[in-house]
């Protein structure tokens, strides 16, 4: 039996993993190489062609969506090329597509 003071302390570390996920999804950057990766593993050079973004802000972001399991790194040779956690993250994006096709495409085109 979890007591009052363990529970909060559950409670606030998880509120703390949620806010740590989602602000890194919500990040506008973060999210543009999450979805540049979606297309298959890139260098950051390959992401910086691709968004048009410098490779320090890549290579900063690429480390916190790494730090989250959002993204994997593999060495090859002198280069790290990165990919979407086929796991987790793409079956997400992939519910979250969905999601917004049905419920948030048509809130958007109102506002317009």
């Amino acid at each position: 039996m979890m007591n009052k003071s363990h529970k909060n302390k559950h409670r606030c570390s998880q509120d703390a993993a949620y806010k740590l996920f989602f602000s890194s999804l919500a990040n506008t950057n973060r999210l543009a190489i999450i979805n540049c990766l979606r297309q298959g593993r890139k260098t950051v050079s390959e992401i910086c062609n691709s968004t048009g973004f410098e490779q320090t802000m890549v290579s900063h972001n690429l480390r916190r969506l790494e730090r989250c399991g959002m993204v994997f790194a593999e060495q090859n040779g002198k280069y790290r090329s990165y990919s979407v956690n086929r796991e987790t993250i793409r079956p997400l994006l992939e519910m979250i597509d969905n999601h917004m096709k049905e419920y948030c495409y048509h809130v958007i085109k109102g506002e317009r």
